[in-house]
């Protein structure tokens, strides 16, 4: 383990700061998806630029997780964040079709490492009684990062793709500037150290270690839940869908940043994730059953979100949680990239379906069995069951 940092939070900020951007990578292309169609012809190919990014987090996100303490978080990371600008700055010139989509495959590359890099940096910077809050706000990024892009994307809206594209780029420079400043450089682990076995023994170590894989198999039922609900579900809510599509997100960050935070306090982190999807199931019954109140309907909705909330902070806390040795957070960490990815690419075409299908029982059909799968997951029940 490296020695405690003398001044964390600066730090723990920073890498925040850099998982805006990470975030951003996919952002930038979803705010900009009208001008981009218009660019580049048909919804198919620009969705495919924004899902082409989690694809290389779902292939090799255990990987860089296995790989990235070998070769130094700290040069990872400063690779990652250079590259993002690198490509950014690339992109600005709105190039080829051919050529954005082996950018956007490379800047897939650089997206992974700093999500895999950054929660493990956090859990080693903050000091103990403050890891709840740091891994909590690391859990923060996506959403907020979403957010803050819907806010100001219609000045960039407004000046063409290539400004969005340039933008991200310094800012991904800033934070490459900033990470080199703040964070002391790192000695690499010595071999004895680091997980032994090829890349395939130790992707079976890691999903068999319920300590390693918990945070992962439980963020997986998350992902599909929260990407797809708050892509479907407030189109669905008439009247009330401004205000579902603005509070949902905002609401889940809040209760995970008081709330969770809160209860990190008192409680494992595992505990709290399975917490957090039981009370997801009472409002997706609840939703089900009082569908024709717009009221209720509306409160159980932001309940769910809320719910979800809770399970998004204390997944990334049970990560150093569980796992005390600084490369087993790492390789739950690509776990949790990889796994995250399968729910983002697999929860919204879900969904989509069964709503096509049967409407709103479509929903409940989705979220009732996604959270109970969250409450019995295997490898976080044998972690409760012998006390933590």
């Amino acid at each position: 383990m490296t020695a405690r940092i003398s001044r964390p939070f600066p730090i723990i900020f920073a890498l925040w700061a850099a998982g805006l951007g990470a975030a951003a990578q996919f952002g930038k292309i979803s705010i900009l998806y009208d001008l981009l169609v218009a660019q580049y012809g048909g919804t198919g190919r620009v969705a495919f630029m924004v899902s082409v990014v989690g694809l290389v987090g779902l292939v090799f996100g255990t990987t860089a997780g296995i790989i990235v303490e070998r070769l130094g978080l700290r040069r990872v990371l400063l690779a990652a964040l250079a590259t993002g600008a690198g490509i950014s700055a690339f992109q600005s010139v709105l190039p080829s079709y051919p050529l954005l989509m082996a950018s956007r495959i490379v800047e897939g590359m650089s997206h992974l490492a700093i999500v895999v890099v950054g929660p493990v940096l956090i859990a080693q910077a903050a000091p103990p009684r403050h890891q709840g809050f740091a891994m909590t706000l690391w859990s923060s990024f996506f959403g907020l990062s979403y957010a803050l892009l819907a806010l100001i994307g219609g000045w960039f809206i407004a000046r063409g793709a290539g400004s969005l594209f340039l933008a991200h780029a310094g800012y991904m420079a800033a934070m490459t500037a900033l990470i080199w400043t703040l964070l002391p450089p790192q000695p690499p682990l010595a071999a004895r150290d680091l997980p032994q076995g090829g890349v395939l023994a130790q992707h079976v170590e890691i999903y068999h270690s319920p300590r390693i894989a918990a945070p992962a198999s439980g963020f997986v039922f998350y992902m599909m839940l929260y990407v797809a609900l708050l892509t479907l579900l407030p189109p669905m809510l008439g009247r009330d869908r401004v205000i579902a599509a603005t509070s949902m997100p905002l609401l889940s960050i809040g209760i995970s940043l008081t709330l969770g935070v809160w209860l990190l306090k008192r409680m494992p982190a595992v505990r709290i994730v399975q917490g957090g999807f039981a009370v997801g199931l009472v409002a997706a019954l609840a939703l089900g059953l009082f569908w024709g109140l717009p009221h209720v309907r509306l409160a159980a909705a932001l309940l769910l979100t809320a719910a979800l909330g809770m399970v998004q902070g204390a997944s990334f806390a049970s990560i150093p949680q569980l796992n005390p040795v600084e490369a087993d957070r790492a390789r739950a960490s690509g776990a949790v990239a990889q796994l995250g990815n399968l729910g983002t690419t697999t929860g919204t075409p879900i969904l989509a379906a069964l709503v096509g299908a049967f409407g709103a029982a479509g929903v409940i059909g989705f979220a009732v069995p996604l959270c109970a799968g969250g409450i019995l997951d295997r490898k976080s029940t044998r972690l409760n069951s012998s006390h933590y």
